[in-house]
Protein backbone atom coordinates (compact mmCIF):
# COMPACT_ATOMS: atom_id res chain seq x y z
CA UNK A 1 0.00 0.00 0.00
CA UNK A 2 1.24 3.37 -0.86
CA UNK A 3 1.23 6.07 1.50
CA UNK A 4 0.59 9.48 0.11
CA UNK A 5 1.26 12.78 1.21
CA UNK A 6 -0.97 15.33 1.16
CA UNK A 7 -0.71 19.35 1.25
CA UNK A 8 -2.92 20.21 3.86
CA UNK A 9 -4.40 24.01 3.87
CA UNK A 10 -4.18 25.81 7.39
CA UNK A 11 -7.96 26.12 8.44
CA UNK A 12 -8.67 28.16 11.29
CA UNK A 13 -10.43 26.44 14.73
CA UNK A 14 -13.40 27.99 13.42
CA UNK A 15 -13.21 27.17 10.04
CA UNK A 16 -12.72 23.47 11.00
CA UNK A 17 -15.44 23.85 13.66
CA UNK A 18 -18.27 24.47 11.25
CA UNK A 19 -16.99 22.21 8.93
CA UNK A 20 -17.49 19.00 11.22
CA UNK A 21 -20.86 20.69 11.46
CA UNK A 22 -21.54 20.46 8.22
CA UNK A 23 -20.66 17.12 7.55
CA UNK A 24 -22.25 16.33 10.67
CA UNK A 25 -25.18 17.91 9.60
CA UNK A 26 -28.67 17.13 7.00
CA UNK A 27 -28.66 21.40 6.15
CA UNK A 28 -26.53 24.39 6.82
CA UNK A 29 -29.59 25.86 9.02
CA UNK A 30 -28.27 22.83 11.54
CA UNK A 31 -25.29 24.02 11.41
CA UNK A 32 -26.56 28.00 12.20
CA UNK A 33 -28.61 26.24 15.18
CA UNK A 34 -25.76 24.11 16.55
CA UNK A 35 -23.22 26.99 16.74
CA UNK A 36 -25.80 30.04 16.71
CA UNK A 37 -24.36 32.03 13.75
CA UNK A 38 -25.95 33.18 10.36
CA UNK A 39 -26.25 30.92 7.59
CA UNK A 40 -23.98 33.76 5.67
CA UNK A 41 -20.96 32.90 8.36
CA UNK A 42 -21.52 28.90 7.82
CA UNK A 43 -21.34 29.97 4.08
CA UNK A 44 -18.31 32.24 4.24
CA UNK A 45 -16.79 30.02 6.70
CA UNK A 46 -16.92 27.11 3.96
CA UNK A 47 -15.87 29.07 0.86
CA UNK A 48 -12.56 30.07 2.98
CA UNK A 49 -12.09 25.98 3.33
CA UNK A 50 -12.91 25.44 -0.34
CA UNK A 51 -10.40 28.68 -1.34
CA UNK A 52 -7.88 27.26 0.90
CA UNK A 53 -8.31 23.24 -0.12
CA UNK A 54 -7.95 24.61 -3.45
CA UNK A 55 -4.81 26.77 -2.84
CA UNK A 56 -2.72 23.21 -1.86
CA UNK A 57 -4.08 21.70 -5.21
CA UNK A 58 -7.14 19.91 -3.51
CA UNK A 59 -10.31 21.26 -4.83
CA UNK A 60 -13.22 20.22 -3.27
CA UNK A 61 -16.54 21.56 -4.69
CA UNK A 62 -18.49 19.55 -3.33
CA UNK A 63 -20.05 18.29 0.10
CA UNK A 64 -18.56 14.78 -0.95
CA UNK A 65 -15.19 16.19 -1.68
CA UNK A 66 -15.08 18.06 1.00
CA UNK A 67 -15.43 14.81 3.92
CA UNK A 68 -13.16 12.92 1.59
CA UNK A 69 -10.44 16.27 2.50
CA UNK A 70 -11.46 16.15 6.68
CA UNK A 71 -11.24 12.44 6.39
CA UNK A 72 -7.89 12.18 4.57
CA UNK A 73 -6.56 15.29 6.75
CA UNK A 74 -7.89 13.42 10.34
CA UNK A 75 -10.09 15.99 10.82
CA UNK A 76 -12.90 13.94 11.22
CA UNK A 77 -13.67 10.03 11.30
CA UNK A 78 -16.71 7.89 8.85
CA UNK A 79 -17.56 6.85 12.84
CA UNK A 80 -17.80 10.57 14.10
CA UNK A 81 -20.56 11.20 10.78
Amino acid sequence: MTAFAYRRPELSKREVEVLVSWLRCDTKSQVCRRLFVAIGTVNTHLARVRRKYAEVGRPATTKAALLARAIQDGLITLDEI
